[in-house]
């Protein structure tokens, strides 16, 4: 059953590096550095790399507070170039490690990897596009592999699972309350007068929008009575509307649960494949342990 596990996790990752016996010795070596975690040498690079991360993410939020980039500017500039020639270096070298690099650079972490570099070589075309660096906070996912806390995300996984399965539901749902904005939208419109604030229908939906969500910014506010009993309904038709998506969602997942319930298979807690023998030890799919 080991043996299996092993060719699991083989075959998983040939679909994302390649084989690596079409790799030279020193491509081995930079592989094993870079892209396994579970060795120390591996997990000290993900580390390093991880508070690199957080280091130049935080530079480029010191760098959008007016006072410490007036004083400081040019240092975090500096530092920012620094860090992005550093992950472009990372960039080329998991490019380099691996037999099949198409799949990295068209792979989640591939497309973020790159998109955190991009906007520093952008910066020198189109000022303040360096901002855009703040999308590398995203490859502080890494940290669930190098913790092994992928077996934690299970929860999240069923809310993600549970979404794509109430999605119809909930566009047909947010249509409703679209159609239902546009009318009292309108009719608010119809009711007050354009020095109360609602000059024009879309300025009445954008305030009716405000107010069946509960946020209401008081920037628009009705002062007919009319108006105002009309606003009233609108709000206590908003808290009942919040509730709608939220229970469509908890459905779901009951559902989900009794159906996992009924099944004699078990589900892995890492791909949610849940096609298994009931005496399986690892899931078929990806080589996770079913029994963490």
């Amino acid at each position: 059953m080991t043996q299996k596990k092993n060719k699991h996790y083989t075959l998983r990752e040939e679909t994302y590096t390649g084989d690596k016996s079409e790799l030279k010795p020193w491509q081995v070596k930079l592989h094993t550095l870079i892209y396994e975690a579970d060795t120390p040498s591996g997990k000290l690079f993900d580390l390093i790399l991880l508070v690199a991360i957080i280091l130049s993410v935080l530079a480029v939020m010191l760098e959008s507070v007016v006072s410490i980039q007036q004083k400081y500017g040019g240092v975090l500039r500096i530092i920012e170039w620094a860090f992005t020639i550093l992950f472009t270096i990372e960039y080329t070298l998991r490019l380099i490690c691996i037999s099949k690099p198409r799949n990295y650079v068209f792979s989640f972490f591939g497309i973020i990897d790159l998109l955190s570099i991009v906007p520093t070589y952008l910066s020198v075309i189109i000022a303040g596009s360096q901002t855009l660096l703040i999308i590398r906070i995203i490859r502080l996912l890494r940290v669930f592999r190098i913790l092994k806390l992928v077996r934690y995300v299970t929860g999240a996984q069923q809310i993600i699972r549970a979404l794509r399965l109430s999605f119809a539901k909930i566009i047909v749902f947010l249509g409703a309350v679209f159609v239902l904005v546009c009318i009292l939208g309108t009719l608010m419109y119809i009711v007050e007068s354009p020095e109360s604030g609602f000059t024009s229908i879309p300025v009445s939906i954008y305030w009716g929008i405000v107010t069946l969500t509960t946020v209401g910014y008081g920037d628009i506010a009705p002062v007919t009575v009319l108006g105002q009993v009309l606003a009233s309904i609108i709000m206590l038709i908003g808290y009942a509307i919040i509730a709608v998506p939220t229970g469509i969602m908890s459905a779901e997942m009951v559902s989900q649960k009794i159906k996992k319930k009924k099944s004699n298979t078990q589900v892995c807690s890492n791909c949610m494949h849940g096609d298994h023998a009931d005496d399986a030890k690892f899931c078929v799919n990806c080589g996770e342990s079913l029994h963490i």
